[in-house]
């Protein structure tokens, strides 16, 4: 099982960091990231977010967490969007690369023992974005697998498992 995040610190914070270039321009990406009817095809709740700093998140629909909310912390169409959600940082950041563009998305933790859970999540969200952007469906892949090659790997675990 390939393992695509990687676990750093950022400002003495845990977190896990991914990187995917795609043949799309910044503006179809960020599409996909804050428009709700294309984001709840691979983000894991329901998200509508309100387009401004200090604007309100709101994640619902979750099968494994209850609706919650979270303020934005940085928006900056259609390159960078950071927000709150529970403990943790959601950072999407977009840069042009040639005819498209790279997303770096960086989880900053609450607590290091959430990395392997969290990154596998994150695996299996973007290959749902991978195959939104890329106009394919299919089934997704099973999150456990992918949990046990992020410990496999070294990367911190130990958190509860929603829904488990």
């Amino acid at each position: 099982m390939t393992t695509d995040g990687t676990y750093l610190e950022l400002d003495g914070h845990p977190a896990v960091r991914f990187e995917r270039r795609y043949p799309h321009s910044t503006r179809r990406v960020w599409r996909a990231i804050i428009d709700p009817d294309e984001s709840r095809h691979w983000f894991p709740s329901t998200l509508v977010i309100e387009e401004r700093v200090g604007g309100v998140v709101q994640f619902a629909d979750d099968p494994n967490q209850p609706d919650s909310s979270g303020r934005v912390l940085a928006y900056e169409p259609p390159h960078r969007l950071e927000f709150t959600w529970g403990g943790d940082e959601i950072h999407f950041a977009l840069t042009d690369d040639g005819g498209g563009c790279v997303l770096t998305l960086t989880n900053v933790l609450e607590a290091t023992d959430t990395a392997a859970r969290n990154a596998a999540g994150w695996t299996v969200c973007l290959r749902e974005l991978d195959r939104l952007l890329a106009g394919t469906s299919g089934d997704a892949q099973p999150w456990q697998p992918i949990y046990d090659a992020y410990v496999a790997a070294g990367m911190p675990h130990g958190a509860a498992i929603p829904g488990a």
